[in-house]
């Protein structure tokens, strides 16, 4: 059972890493991409300004809280 946990542990520990918020954002935005090729959207821009969006919001969040 012990295997189990550190496997599960190390996944989550590897996927969410020490913010939470990224990760479900990187969800969000692969869903919304998804719904955009499902209605036939060419929807290979998203993910890329997602990740800048996110990556900047990150930053000045952490940022901010350390000045």
């Amino acid at each position: 059972m012990k295997y189990i946990v550190n496997f599960v542990h190390f996944w989550y520990d590897f996927i969410v890493g020490d913010d939470w918020t990224i990760a479900a954002a990187v969800v969000v935005a692969l869903i919304a991409t998804n719904l955009l090729v499902q209605a036939q959207i060419a929807a290979w821009w998203l993910l890329p300004i997602a990740v800048l969006g996110f990556l900047g919001f990150s930053v000045w969040r952490v940022a901010r809280k350390n000045s």
